[in-house]
């Protein structure tokens, strides 16, 4: 079958490989679900991996097949599986699970361990492939209504992850009520949780650089939210003028706006991280009074990375939320579709910011 693979360690290396079609037989215990690729979105990971920052194939393989943002259709069970049929439609979650107790617990996404197993990314094959199998229990089902935004379920749950970790850490407050959210950056993950955070009942500011007009202010703004560009204001200066934020969440890829965050967290608020930067960015902050602030104001800052299932699940409730609240406009976040595996420079490309005003990028590898 064909797939779009990277040689780990080599630069600009991805290209369409032959790869051995899977079988249910695959997964031990009749537990295998046998998934037909229909849409695979790609992101800054799959770009750095490509560029040969990180990534390690599984062992024994020659290639790594890219692709964790996933969807498709189900073509065949094992014999142990109950909860998914042929027809389904579903998303598989990205981490494995490895051998701290986290793991062994069900949230892999905690991990301990220094070695971590992930599809697409490290030490097993991701999702840019006509076909895939994977256990019936790394699979959440998508209603049927949902199936044409469902490519988006993966980094939604990276915002779901974090949003529901601040009001974990907040239950030691007994009583938390948050009600003025900022977000930092409007690609994807911020436009994303910019949307939770509105269905929740968040006033909502999100900081972006691009002037207007702009696609993904408009698209902000029709969720009720402010859009703020960072060259005109400074996020400390609308915390001052409009209030301080009781949530945080930083999604700008831009390391010196986390300290800009720290600034404008009101008192017993939550700063959410969930920026993989890998640059060599240093700068001078005002380091005494931002710790100050933190300790006399109860203040928190925690990161988010990857997912477990139960983020995936609710991400599948937020997605039928929001058709309900703000109908068509998480379908119109998949603005750049490449179509076909064999297109592999053309979704190159586009990711690699050769598309104007690209929001997600996404191989529509077979018609639903």
């Amino acid at each position: 079958m064909k797939a779009i693979a990277v040689i780990p360690g080599k630069r600009n290396s991805a290209q369409v490989v032959d790869a051995r079609r899977p079988s249910v037989a695959d997964v031990p215990g009749g537990r295998g679900v046998l998934v037909k690729v229909l849409r695979v979105g790609v992101d800054g990971t799959d770009r750095e991996i490509n560029d040969a920052q990180y990534g390690r194939a599984p062992e024994g393989e020659p290639y790594l097949i890219l692709g964790h943002e996933n969807f498709g259709r189900v073509e065949a069970v094992g014999p142990g599986v109950t909860e998914l049929a042929p027809g389904d439609y579903v998303v598989s979650t990205v981490r494995r699970p490895g051998g701290s107790l986290y793991d062994a617990i069900g949230t892999q996404d905690m991990t301990t361990d220094d070695v971590y197993y992930e599809r697409g990314i490290n030490l097993l094959h991701g999702f840019l492939s006509e076909h895939y199998v994977d256990r019936a229990d790394d699979m959440v089902r998508i209603p049927r209504g949902a199936r044409q935004v469902g490519v988006l379920l993966e980094p939604l749950t990276v915002v779901e992850k974090g949003i529901v970790q601040a009001f974990e850490i907040q239950r030691r407050l007994r009583v938390w009520r948050p009600r003025r959210a900022a977000v930092l950056g409007a690609g994807t993950i911020g436009l994303l949780a910019t949307l939770v955070l509105r269905l929740r009942g968040f006033d909502v500011t999100t900081f972006g650089k691009a002037p207007r007009p702009n696609r993904n202010a408009s698209l902000l703004e029709a969720l009720g939210a402010r859009y703020a560009i960072t060259t005109d204001t400074r996020v400390p200066d609308a915390a001052r003028r409009d209030g301080a934020y009781d949530l945080v969440f930083e999604a700008s890829g831009f390391s010196p706006l986390v300290f800009e965050g720290m600034e404008a967290l009101a008192k017993n608020g939550v700063l959410v991280l969930s920026s993989v930067t890998g640059g060599e960015r240093k700068l001078e902050v005002d380091a005494d009074r931002l710790n100050l602030g933190f300790v006399l104001g109860n203040k928190v800052m925690v990161g988010t990375v990857n997912a477990n299932r139960e983020y995936f699940e609710l991400g599948v409730r937020d997605m039928t939320h929001a058709e309900s609240a703000y109908p068509g406009w998480l379908v119109s976040l998949l603005t750049h579709p490449v179509e076909g595996l064999d297109r592999v420079g053309e979704l190159f490309e586009k990711l690699n910011g050769g598309a104007k005003d690209a929001i997600k990028v996404f191989c529509e590898v077979a018609g639903q």
